[in-house]
């Protein structure tokens, strides 16, 4: 089997493919890896960049409560602040991909516990994506709450 050590520009690398027997695997390998290459390096071949994301007026959020192992769907606005238990969730944004894009739902998201007797304090502040939600957790020993999707047109 030939091994292909890529020291060249993508486009005189398809040449030397071509002019050297490589099979199976490492024929489909390097086939499928060659578009990459070519958006790499020239500006003609680079993928499209992906519109923007789309803005929405409310999102579907769940919440879950590790103590009594409850959980509660709920829809949240922009700008309105919802209660699940000691926690204030305000929902500043909700975003989604156009349909023709890969699924993607992003809320930015502020949680302030409110504890009787005790000043506010935050506990998460920033954007929470469907798709990954361990990317950005929030961090609460008794609470946790994700993103499920974006609602509204």
């Amino acid at each position: 089997m030939t091994t292909i050590q890529v020291t060249t520009t993508p486009k005189s690398l398809i040449g030397s493919i071509i002019g050297k027997r490589v099979r199976g695997a490492a024929l489909a390998a390097t086939l499928l890896s060659l578009p990459a290459l070519m958006s790499l390096t020239s500006p003609a071949g680079a993928a499209p960049v992906p519109e923007e994301m789309v803005s929405r007026p409310a999102a579907k959020l769940q919440g879950l409560d590790k103590i009594t192992a409850r959980t509660s769907t709920f829809t949240i606005a922009v700008g309105e602040t919802k209660a699940l238990g000691s926690l204030r969730i305000t929902l500043r944004a909700c975003k989604e991909n156009p349909p023709i894009e890969t699924p993607e739902t992003a809320a930015f998201l502020e949680v302030i516990e409110n504890k009787p007797g005790e000043q506010a304090e935050p506990v998460f502040s920033g954007w929470m994506f469907a798709s990954s939600p361990a990317l950005s957790a929030m961090e609460h020993p008794i609470y946790d709450v994700w993103v499920l999707s974006c609602e509204g047109d």
